[in-house]
């Protein structure tokens, strides 16, 4: 009796570990943990962190910038693939911190810059359903959050806040409009999605979107996607409600003009930035995927000197308001 108790306790484990391995392999690509997870960051570590103080007089801002997608699918010594990247990984550290050092070259000055590192997802998972996609960056928008809690504790609230953020990192800025207090949404001055998408879903979550209407404005969102023509919109990235002309701040189609020869005008009907004058050849096409007809990677660069007025009339004007 004893051995057929065993046998049938034996027999039920084995079914039952079948079972959940079973379900666990059909959504294995919704599931992180079945591949490898980098170690969490620790934002108590400088490590973690990069970081530029250009604020001389205390009359700048603090900006809190979410870098964009760097990594691709990857795998250990062990043949593990991992969807993230490795924040203690010096290589993959090197190179988030191309694009958040060439950021911080025209958002710094000023200002006080903030720039976490964070386990990114990998640009595969961007090529994955819209539900998969929903899932596989949740580990990374949890990371931005904590990192965003920490800053919080450890800056001048009186100071205006200016969180931005390039892909990825534009959908993280949306994840932390959301993620944030209503009083830390009272400190913010503006916020930027540089090349991705607020949905109509994201507004109706979150009372702090709220579409940037002129250059001066606060508290409001600022998003942009460019494109050569509108049939180039890519919707996982740039099917969103809301968008402003980052060149004359209108969001009607009132053409402008930058660097004095591309036209950049806004199209209201598929909010997007439709440019003539410049082909981005400078970003080739990426794995059939992002800059084919879009001109995704420019988002940062293009409208720099824009940007960094921008983040002084609206860090002014938060201030005058609060007077």
């Amino acid at each position: 009796m004893k051995h057929l108790k065993l046998f049938l306790l034996t027999g039920m484990l084995m079914i039952g570990a079948i079972s959940l391995y079973a379900m666990m392999s059909a959504h294995e690509e919704n599931i992180p943990e079945l591949a490898l997870v980098p170690q969490a960051p620790d934002y108590d570590d400088s490590l973690m962190w990069v970081t530029v103080d250009d604020d001389k007089d205390g009359s700048g801002a603090d900006i809190f910038y979410v870098v964009s997608t760097w990594e691709e699918d990857w795998q250990n010594e062990a043949g593990r693939t991992s969807h993230y990247a490795d924040v203690w990984n010096e290589r993959h550290r090197k190179h988030m911190a191309r694009e958040i050092h060439k950021v911080a070259a025209y958002m710094s000055p000023g200002n006080r810059f903030y720039a976490p590192f964070y386990r990114h997802a990998t640009i595969e998972s961007f090529m994955l359903k819209s539900d998969s996609i929903e899932k596989r960056v949740q580990l990374s928008m949890d990371d931005v959050c904590t990192a965003f809690d920490h800053f919080l504790v450890q800056r001048d609230s009186t100071r205006p806040l200016i969180i931005a953020g390039f892909s990825q990192g534009g959908l993280a800025v949306v994840r932390l409009l959301k993620h944030m207090s209503d009083e830390t949404y009272g400190q913010l001055a503006a916020a930027y999605v540089m090349g991705f998408k607020v949905t109509r879903e994201d507004t109706l979550e979150s009372k702090h979107l709220k579409a940037a209407q002129g250059e001066d404005d606060t508290g409001v969102t600022i998003c942009y996607n460019t494109v050569k023509d509108v049939k180039y919109a890519h919707p996982v990235i740039a099917a969103t409600c809301m968008s402003i002309n980052p060149v004359n701040w209108r969001t009607d189609a009132t053409p402008a003009v930058l660097h004095d020869t591309i036209t950049v005008t806004l199209s209201p009907e598929y909010q997007v930035l439709v440019v003539q004058g410049y082909d981005g050849k400078e970003y080739p096409p990426y794995k059939g995927f992002l800059n084919v007809g879009d001109i995704h990677s420019c988002e940062p660069w293009l409208y720099s000197e824009c940007l960094q007025r921008n983040f002084k009339v609206r860090a002014q004007a938060w201030r005058h308001r609060k007077r």
